[in-house]
């Protein structure tokens, strides 16, 4: 089961890359522009098949994917009759949508993903079941004799009841956390929860108490709710996951940000004898590996699996979607800042009066694209090594 995780995320990998750069492929064609091979992989030709002037293919190596638009920069030479179609001599605005496309699509694809999480699979929530009630209240997760009694206790909630009201207002099974929220902040306060205990209903009077971990106070009950896995309905998936799509943007920018800072400490950690953060780094191999882990599994049911598996393939793509974004060649927020540059040059050179200048040549900028290619190889390569000599345990 290990070897189908791996091999599960390998063509979800692929999957993506094709996703990505057929954006390119359908704004460049959209826009007229010329587009003569799309292709999974690199190295040598294994198939292809040519459709009109595009020739389509799998290469023997699948590191990745690539679709050729013509005339990229202003020394490439064009077919005769079809210059016009050109890349560099586009608008900026259809250049900025053709580059950016890719990008666009992994954010797409990582909404999918949740989505059908949420309204296919089904996410794990807080049942309305108890499913064990907690003696008493303490700064820890064990207790001694010097704690005090849980409210749950006092109450006599008992494991197996069924909460079906807090203060009269029904409970639902797949939002028994929003309903919990009623007692939030509101210790030493009162409540009525409904139970259904066998064929009994019964109401309890409870009354819920600070506890305080790790200089975090908050209202107590003292129970734990059996979970389980509910499918969400699908307006309903569609707007959370659009607010788990913006969150998981905002998180990746975040950690795209502090990546310079965690390279020191991924470095000791690979070389040194600390064991590896969860919440560092981690390479294409690692995630692999985690996908074997999870799909072999014996602690995660069949549901679980797929859960982790969606929300881990829709996270990677939105990471790859806005790592690819940074305004660094070779990368397609490079050639979009290059875009935009030569936007401001041709706007600044109109209100001078001044003759349209050529496009910027980026064979120029080629030490800077190399330079952050090698430094994007070098991080590559230490990411493989972390993930070969010191993986991230998941604990599953």
């Amino acid at each position: 089961m290990e070897l189908v995780g791996v091999l599960l995320f390998v063509a979800a990998l692929l999957f993506s890359v094709m996703v990505h750069e057929f954006g390119h492929y359908f704004f460049a064609k959209k826009f007229g522009m010329k587009v003569t091979e799309f292709f999974l992989g690199f190295g040598k030709r294994i198939w292809s098949t040519q459709r009109g002037e595009t020739e389509f293919g799998i290469k023997a190596i699948p590191a990745g994917g690539y679709c050729r638009i013509e005339g990229m920069t202003s020394n490439d030479q064009m077919p005769e009759g079809e210059e016009e179609r050109a890349f560099v001599i586009a608008s900026t605005p259809r250049k900025l949508l053709v580059l950016g496309a890719g990008s666009f699509n992994h954010f797409v694809l990582g909404f999918i993903m949740i989505l059908i999480m949420l309204a296919g699979v089904g996410a794990q929530s807080m049942s309305t079941t108890i499913r064990e009630v907690v003696p008493c209240v303490s700064s820890t997760t064990a207790c001694t004799s010097a704690d005090p009694v849980s409210p749950s206790v006092k109450a006599g909630l008992k494991a197996g009841d069924v909460v079906t009201a807090i203060n009269g207002k029904a409970t639902t099974a797949n939002n028994f956390a929003s309903d919990l929220a009623a007692i939030r902040n509101k210790s030493g306060q009162e409540f009525t929860f409904t139970v259904k205990r066998g064929s009994e209903t019964i109401d309890l009077k409870v009354t819920p108490t600070d506890r305080t971990i790790e200089g975090y106070t908050y209202s107590y009950v003292g129970f734990v709710a059996e979970e389980a896995t509910y499918r969400t309905p699908i307006f309903t998936a569609l707007k959370d996951s659009g607010s788990v799509t913006w969150y998981m943007i905002k998180e990746s920018f975040k950690s795209l940000m502090r990546l310079p800072a965690m390279i020191p400490e991924l470095i000791r950690e690979t070389f040194g004898n600390e064991e590896r953060d969860p919440n560092g780094p981690v390479g294409i191999v690692g995630v692999a590996r985690a996908s074997g882990d999870i799909a072999g599994s014996a602690t995660l049911d069949t549901n679980n699996q797929i859960i982790i598996f969606l929300m881990m393939v829709a996270s990677l793509n939105i990471f790859v979607g806005i790592f690819n974004l940074l305004p660094l060649l070779p990368l397609d927020g490079g050639h979009m800042a290059v875009a935009i540059a030569d936007s401001i040059r041709y706007r600044y050179a109109r209100l001078r009066g001044r003759e349209k200048p050529a496009p910027i040549d980026i064979n120029r900028l080629t030490p800077i694209t190399i330079l952050v290619f090698g430094v994007l190889v070098a991080l590559s390569v230490l990411l493989l090594i972390a993930d070969i000599v010191n993986p991230i345990n998941l604990n599953l």
